[in-house]
């Protein structure tokens, strides 16, 4: 492992001194040459338009398998197109698509099997402005979702390497990799943003295929597939104070840093809910039959976010802390459990020292303590972001250490820990 860490090392220092250089070969950004997004206009004034983003991020990531052995696997950790259309000052239509995670063991020999590549819509909706900046709704396969800000994230400009999986806590479960088919209403009034939701849950859930043949106290998230009736919708939404800049709410994607081009100090609360959601699985007795136990789910987050200039760089810095409730001992390995959850982060924009590079370290901590673990696991990571031109081009080392739950009931010890590193070139236009 320290041999791979030392390789990629020499590559991010072996790219940065390339751009470091004055070299005629390459050609120096002049100050009016800004990226320039893909947007086709359909009208003179341009107020109405079709804009167009593509991005792709490829990954290098080293790690232990279960044998120990440290291996390195390359994947195509997303790859998307997104297209939205302003036809009209009070009409929006967006469509995403795209694929995620592609790596050796899902390629498909021929591109078209059940096993192959794993593209779909990742969200296809309308919107109307009711009044103007005050309120708007929409319908669809939408990503206006509650919690938090990381369960808004966008993915183009995270500041460390990928989102917090856990904000992203109702993915697989009650909806389609964190997008819900449902209505939404969102807007501002002065400081103050929000984003509300009513969705319709999916029926089959990551739990789905787990129902036990016998039932054993196993708790399970499929209160959808039970009983579709009283587990049809949930809730969500996310509220939001903006203290100095405002932040565009056009679209839901929450920006993960400005790198110095905003002053933004922003406290957020949010929240989910679905009733029914869960099941416990429970065996009947000689006096009386199995039973069906239904639990309410439900999530809050309170969070804050900020970020500014300082001097000649610029500092970014988040944390938000989870409670959340899947029903009595919920877990889905150690992603998801019943319990509570804290994370915070911090980054900081070097001043530029080159006309072809910026860099930004940083660093990440978060830590669970669910009721179905006697330890709490924690996380570490520290990276750093070197921008070629912003997020639109950027290459990313990070090194994560994360320590494992243990189940309550296991031998006494210490949770053991993983390592990774990964080194990830991203693009997006």
């Amino acid at each position: 492992m320290k041999k791979l860490m030392i390789i990629m090392l020499l590559v991010v220092v072996t790219v940065t001194s390339s751009f470091s250089q004055d070299k005629d070969d390459i050609p120096v950004p002049e100050p009016g040459d800004k990226y320039k997004p893909l947007t086709l206009k359909l009208s003179k004034d341009g107020s109405k338009y079709i804009r167009f983003i593509m991005w792709a991020q490829f990954w290098l990531e080293g790690q232990n398998n279960s044998q120990g052995e440290f291996k390195v696997n390359p994947m195509l950790r997303r790859a998307r197109i997104l297209s939205y259309a302003q036809i009209s000052p009070r009409f929006l239509i967006l469509m995403h698509f795209g694929v995620n995670s592609l790596s050796a063991s899902n390629l498909d020999p021929i591109g078209n099997r059940s096993n192959g590549p794993q593209l779909f819509f990742h969200g296809v909706w309308t919107e109307f402005a009711v009044v103007p900046e005050k309120i708007y709704l929409g319908a669809g396969l939408h990503y206006w979702n509650g919690i938090s800000r990381f369960t808004n994230a966008s993915t183009l400009n995270f500041m460390t390497i990928d989102n917090y999986r856990r904000s992203w806590a109702t993915l697989g479960l009650t909806d389609q990799f964190a997008r819900h088919l449902g209505i939404y209403a969102k807007g501002r009034f002065g400081r103050f943003t929000y984003r509300i939701a009513a969705n319709s849950a999916i029926v089959n859930s990551l739990d789905v295929g787990k129902i036990p043949d016998t039932w054993d106290g196993q708790i399970l998230y499929t209160g959808k597939k039970e009983y579709p009736d009283q587990a049809a919708w949930c809730y969500q939404g996310y509220f939001e104070w903006e203290f100095f800049d405002r932040e565009s709410n056009k679209l839901p994607y929450k920006v993960g840093t400005y790198l110095g081009k905003k002053k933004v100090l922003n406290i957020g609360t949010g929240f989910f809910t679905h009733p029914k959601g869960s099941i416990t699985y429970q065996a009947g007795t000689e006096e009386q039959d199995s039973l069906l136990i239904q639990h309410n789910s439900s999530h809050f987050a309170f969070d804050v976010f900020y970020d500014s200039p300082v001097g000649k760089g610029a500092i970014t810095a988040y944390a938000v802390y989870y409670l959340f409730n899947y029903g009595p001992n919920y877990t889905l390995g150690q992603t998801y459990g019943t319990g509570s959850s804290l994370l915070a982060q911090l980054g900081y924009l070097i001043p530029k020292f080159s006309k072809k590079i910026t860099l930004q370290p940083y660093a990440a901590f978060n830590t669970a303590n669910f009721d179905a673990f006697d330890n709490m696991g924690n996380s570490l990571r520290a990276g750093l972001n070197m921008f070629i031109n912003g997020h639109h081009a950027k290459i990313t080392l990070e090194y994560e250490t994360t320590q494992n739950m243990w189940m309550n009931n296991t031998p006494e010890g210490k949770p053991g820990r993983s390592n990774k590193v990964i080194l990830q070139a991203q693009i997006f236009l």
